[in-house]
Formats: C-alpha cells, sequence, structure tokens
C-alpha cells in the first residue's frame, strides 16, 4: 500500500527546520561577541609569550659595542659541478 505525504505533516518538517534556523541565527548574534572576545584574548595572550620569549632572548647576552654574533647559519647552496661542459662558440656570419 502507497503512503503519500500530508500536507500537514510537510507544514509541519517546513516549520520546524525555519524554527531551528532562525534559533541558530539568534544564538549566534548572542554569543558571537563572546567567542571573538575569547579568540582575541587567546591570540593576545599567545602573540605576548612570543614576544616574551624573543625579549628574553635579547636580554640573555649582552654585547660590546663592535662584537658581531651569528643567530643563524645562512643556508649553503651546493651546485653539482657535474652537471655537463662547457663549449665555448662562435657565431658564423
Amino acid at each position: 500500500m502507497l503512503q503519500y505525504a500530508s500536507v500537514v505533516g510537510l507544514v509541519k518538517m517546513i516549520l520546524i527546520i525555519m524554527l531551528i534556523y532562525f534559533g541558530i541565527k539568534i544564538l549566534a548574534r548572542l554569543f558571537a561577541p563572546f567567542l571573538v572576545k575569547y579568540v582575541a584574548k587567546k591570540a593576545e595572550q599567545r602573540f605576548g609569550d612570543q614576544f616574551g620569549q624573543f625579549q628574553g632572548r635579547q636580554q640573555e647576552k649582552p654585547k660590546k659595542e663592535g662584537e658581531v654574533s651569528i643567530d643563524k647559519m645562512p643556508n649553503t647552496k651546493t651546485s653539482n659541478k657535474d652537471v655537463g661542459d662547457y663549449v665555448d662558440y662562435e657565431e658564423i656570419d
């Protein structure tokens, strides 16, 4: 036996979906400022910690005037010398 959806059931389903949608929208407007504050506070804390670590490293090593220190070694580029032979050529008119 075939069962057809009733119009009343369809209207109920549409109303429930709309109620859920608008409910989530209203809750998002209420809680969005708190969420943004929380995220901004955490980002500020993270950046502050990184800045503090940087300041700590700078203050650890007092330097005399004219003293040079290297914190990071530069990346050395190695080239493969066995790529091929160099051939000198001349243009012919």
